[in-house]
């Protein structure tokens, strides 16, 4: 009975309304980790979906869907928060793809576009080397090369020495949980949390 009970208590702490940031993120990075247990192949087309809360198909996705989906666990819905921020600020975001206007559909999977957002509405952190730095549920964004940009979670587990978190991202394999921190140049360092109500 008073397993039961313990485990009834942990279920609850996990559900309930956020209690603090740090609870938070440590629950967006467990929320980003389960991520990696659902089998989905990268895809980057372009898809047209519902909106608010629109997603593409379940088995695919690219780097910026690991971060939309971990966030939508929380009732944070990134789809529309970009589309609303943009929508009121499109001067401020970048004009990558020569468009004239938002497009609900694609705005929020667009690396640059998350990292403007994070940037105006989340905390922006030091880009460091210092493993230390970089904590569960942090937001990393690096530059591949090439004009092309990426984007992962800190997440709760550390590689075998134990010096630095790993990181969930999709760079072409699925979902994963990766040593790659410091495999590219990182170009932003967020935290971004907004209470529902």
């Amino acid at each position: 009975m008073i397993k039961k009970l313990v485990n009834i208590a942990f279920l609850i702490l996990l559900v309930s309304p956020v209690s603090g940031q740090v609870d938070f993120f440590d629950r967006l990075a467990d929320s980003a980790l389960v991520l990696t247990k659902q089998r989905v192949r990268y895809d980057p087309s372009y898809f047209k979906i519902d909106y608010p809360n629109g997603d593409i198909p379940a088995d695919r996705g690219v780097c910026t869907d690991v971060v939309i989906r971990a966030y939508r666990k929380f009732g944070i819905d990134l789809q529309k928060e970009v589309h609303e921020d943009m929508r009121a600020n499109f001067s401020k975001y970048p004009k990558n793809w020569g468009l004239s206007g938002t497009d609900r559909n694609i705005d929020h999977r667009r690396v640059p576009n998350l990292m403007t957002f994070f940037t105006r509405h989340g905390v922006t952190k030091t880009i460091s080397q210092l493993p230390e730095d970089y904590l569960p549920g942090d937001i990393v964004c690096w530059n591949l090369g090439g004009g092309i940009t990426h984007i992962g979670i800190v997440s709760n587990k550390r590689t075998a020495n134990s010096r630095r978190h790993l990181i969930i991202h999709n760079i072409g394999a699925g979902q994963v949980l990766e040593d790659c921190l410091f495999g590219y140049k990182i170009i932003g360092h967020y935290r971004y949390h907004k209470e529902v109500q």
